[in-house]
C-alpha cells in the first residue's frame, strides 16, 4: 500500500474518531495567562438563566505531576435553575468540596451584580455588592496556597442533581461579563478590601479582548457535556459574552423563538413564565394573549423581563382554562417571535390544613410524600438527596417516622399556596453527627432568616426532634419559598407543617392596578442622608424598612397608619457603605402593596 494511502486512511480514522467523541454542546471559557497567589478578585456579571447549566467566576491552579493532590480552586458558581441563590465553593487538595449556597435578595440572572472573593493565607471570604456574606477558615483554607489563574466559563454539567435538567429548547444561553478586577494581597499597606489589606492592580472593562492578559479555552473534561470553543467567547458592546450553544449555531447568535414554560393563576392574576427575556412592547400588549371564557384587563412585564403578570377577570378556580400567546418577541437581533402557543393554566391547589409533608419520605397517614420540584407540581425540593434512618428512635416527638427520613443538601423547598398568611413549622433532626460543629446551616423563609448557623447537635443532641415555628408568614405571590445554606457539611430538612393563620390577606385586583408607589431615593448614590418619597392611594397601615443584602433589618423609617397622599422620609445612614434595600408595605381596605428598591451608600 502506498504511504499516501496509509496517511489518508489514518486521517479518515482520526476525523471519524473526533466526530464520535465530539460533544453535542459548545461552551466557552476565558482565563488569564498569568497566575497569582492570594488577592481580591472581583467581577460584575449577569449570569445565564435556565436549568442544566452554570456560569461562573473562579480561580484555579492547573494541575501538575501530583494531580488532584494539589487541587486549589475558589468558585463563584451561579446555577441557572435558581433565581435567588449564588454558590461559593473552595475546592481543596484531593478535589474536596466545601460548598455554600447563599440566598440573595435579587435574581442573579436578571441583571448585572458585583461579586468578589478575598483569598488570604488565613481565610477566604465572598462578597455580594460589596458586603461580605460568607467566610471560611481552618486547615482546608491554609491548604489553598498554590498559584492560580482567574477564569470564567459557561458549561452544562452532567450532574443533573446539581444543576437540573437541560431543556434544549432554551438554547442558546448567554452570560454577560461587564468587568473583572484584581488586587494583590498586601497586609497593612493596601488601598481596598477588608482592612485595606489589598492593593488594586488592574481592572478590565472588556471593551476589547486583551490578548496579553486573557486566553480563550479549547478543552473539555469528563462531567462537562460541552466542548469549549473560542468562537463562543465574544467581545461585544462593552461586555465579554460567554455562549452555550448547540454544535451548529455557535457564537453570540440566537435563532430560537421564546416559549411559555408555565402559566399559574393566583388571585385574579395569571403569571406567565417565558423561556427567555422578551420585549416590553410585546409582553404588555394584552392582545397577544387569549383566555377563552375570561377577560384580560392588563399585561404587566415583571422586572426580570421573563415573567408577565396578566390581570384577569372571570376565572373560576373549579374550571380549567388554556392560555394562548402569540406575537411575543425576544431580545435577539433580529428578534425571534412566538407565532402561537397554547398552555394549560395551573389553578391553585386545594389543600387540607394543616398541610403536612414527609420530606425525604413516602406518603404516611395524613402526611404527603416528598417529591422533586417541577413546574407542573405543587410542591417539592430542589437539589437534595434522600437520607434514611429507618427504625431510629427519635426523642421529643411521637412522629418518629417523619424524622427518620430527610432531604440532605437541598437548596430550595417550594410549595404553592393561595395568597394569605400561614403558620409554618420546619422539622429537623441530627441523625448522623454525634458532636457539635459538624453541621451548620442557614434557613431563609420568604426572604427572612429563621436560622443562622444552626447546629442541631449543639441544640438537642443526636436523634432528637427540633422544630422552627414561624407564625403569620405572608405569601403574596402564590409560592412559599424556603432557602437552605449549608455553612458546614450539608443542610437538611425532615418535615413541614403548614396551617392557615388567623389573619388573612385580602384578595383584590386593586393591589395590582392601584396607584400606590415607592419612588427611587434621591440622591442615589448618597452619603450619609437620602430621601425616600412614596404615595398612598388609600388610607393604609404603612411601613418602610431598610435591609442589608443578607435580609437583616437595619432600620425602620415608618411604621404607622397614614391617610392617602404623597409622603417623604429621610434616612441618615449611620452604617457601612454598600448596597441596601428599602421596602414599603402598605395594607389598605382594598388590598396590599409591597415594593422593594435598591440604594447605594458611598463612604
Amino acid at each position: 500500500m502506498e504511504i499516501k494511502s496509509i496517511y489518508r486512511i489514518a486521517l479518515i480514522f482520526l476525523i471519524s474518531h473526533l466526530v464520535i467523541i465530539a460533544k453535542d454542546y459548545k461552551g466557552a471559557e476565558l482565563r488569564t495567562k498569568a497566575t497569582v497567589t492570594y488577592g481580591r478578585f472581583e467581577v460584575n456579571y449577569k449570569a445565564s438563566y435556565g436549568a442544566g447549566q452554570t456560569s461562573t467566576f473562579f480561580t484555579y491552579h492547573e494541575l501538575g505531576s501530583a494531580g488532584v493532590d494539589e487541587w486549589n480552586e475558589l468558585d463563584i458558581e451561579i446555577l441557572g435553575r435558581y433565581t435567588d441563590d449564588v454558590q461559593f465553593n473552595p475546592i481543596t487538595p484531593g478535589q474536596v468540596n466545601h460548598e455554600h449556597h447563599q440566598w440573595v435578595d435579587f435574581d442573579p440572572t436578571a441583571d448585572f451584580h458585583t461579586y468578589a472573593i478575598e483569598w488570604t493565607p488565613d481565610y477566604v471570604a465572598w462578597f455580594v455588592e460589596g458586603q461580605e456574606v460568607h467566610r471560611q477558615t481552618g486547615d482546608h483554607i491554609t491548604a489553598l496556597n498554590r498559584d492560580q489563574k482567574i477564569m470564567m466559563n459557561i458549561w452544562p454539567p452532567a450532574y443533573t442533581s446539581w444543576v437540573g435538567d437541560l431543556d434544549t429548547r432554551m438554547l442558546p444561553f448567554f452570560a454577560y461579563y461587564d468587568w473583572v478586577g484584581y488586587a494583590s494581597h498586601t497586609p497593612g499597606s493596601g488601598n481596598i478590601g477588608t482592612g485595606y489589606n489589598f492593593t488594586h492592580q488592574w481592572r478590565d472593562d472588556f471593551d476589547t479582548w486583551d490578548t496579553n492578559r486573557w486566553a480563550k479555552a479549547s478543552h473539555t473534561w469528563n462531567g462537562n457535556n460541552s466542548d469549549f470553543i473560542p468562537d463562543n467567547c465574544v467581545f461585544q458592546n462593552g461586555n465579554m459574552i460567554l455562549c452555550l450553544t448547540d454544535g451548529n449555531n455557535i457564537g453570540y447568535t440566537d435563532k430560537n423563538k421564546p416559549f411559555m414554560a408555565y402559566a399559574r393563576y393566583e388571585a385574579d392574576t395569571v403569571l406567565i413564565a417565558f423561556s427567555e427575556e422578551i420585549t416590553q412592547e410585546s409582553a404588555e400588549a394584552k392582545g397577544n394573549y387569549v383566555i377563552s371564557g375570561a377577560t384580560i384587563e392588563k399585561a404587566i412585564q415583571q422586572e426580570n423581563r421573563r415573567l408577565v403578570k396578566l390581570v384577569v377577570d372571570g376565572i373560576n378556580e373549579n374550571s380549567s382554562y388554556s392560555l394562548v400567546a402569540l406575537g411575543i418577541k425576544d431580545l435577539a437581533s433580529p428578534s425571534n417571535s412566538l407565532l402561537g402557543q397554547s398552555i394549560a393554566i395551573q389553578i391553585p391547589p386545594q389543600w387540607d390544613y394543616p398541610l403536612k409533608i414527609n420530606v425525604g419520605g413516602d406518603n404516611y397517614n395524613e402526611w404527603l410524600g416528598d417529591q422533586e420540584w417541577a413546574n407542573d407540581r405543587d410542591y417539592g425540593q430542589i437539589g437534595g438527596v434522600d437520607g434514611h434512618f429507618a427504625g431510629q428512635s427519635i426523642t421529643g416527638t411521637t412522629d418518629d417516622i417523619i424524622y427518620q427520613s430527610e432531604q440532605r443538601g437541598l437548596v430550595k423547598y417550594q410549595l404553592r399556596l393561595p395568597k394569605g398568611n400561614y403558620d409554618v413549622t420546619l422539622m429537623l433532626a441530627e441523625n448522623y453527627f454525634s458532636e457539635a460543629g459538624r453541621r451548620l446551616m442557614d434557613i431563609n423563609l420568604e426572604g427572612e432568616y429563621v436560622a443562622r448557623n444552626l447546629d442541631l447537635f449543639a441544640e438537642l443532641g443526636i436523634h432528637a426532634a427540633y422544630t422552627i415555628n414561624v407564625t403569620a408568614v405572608s405569601v403574596l405571590d402564590g409560592m412559599l419559598d424556603i432557602h437552605f445554606g449549608n455553612n458546614k457539611d450539608y443542610s437538611l430538612l425532615n418535615g413541614i407543617v403548614i396551617d392557615r393563620s388567623e389573619t388573612e390577606i385580602q384578595d383584590s385586583r386593586s393591589s395590582i392596578l392601584n396607584d400606590f408607589q415607592l419612588a427611587q431615593n434621591y440622591p442615589n448614590p448618597f452619603n450619609p442622608i437620602t430621601t425616600i418619597e412614596y404615595r398612598l392611594k388609600e388610607s393604609s397601615a404603612v411601613s418602610i424598612r431598610i435591609f442589608n443584602l443578607l435580609g437583616n433589618e437595619i432600620a425602620t423609617l415608618i411604621d404607622t397608619f397614614q391617610l392617602s397622599g404623597n409622603y417623604k422620609v429621610d434616612w441618615y445612614a449611620n452604617v457601612p457603605g454598600g448596597i441596601y434595600l428599602y421596602r414599603m408595605n402598605a395594607r389598605s381596605y382594598s388590598g396590599n402593596y409591597s415594593e422593594t428598591k435598591k440604594m447605594l451608600l458611598i463612604k
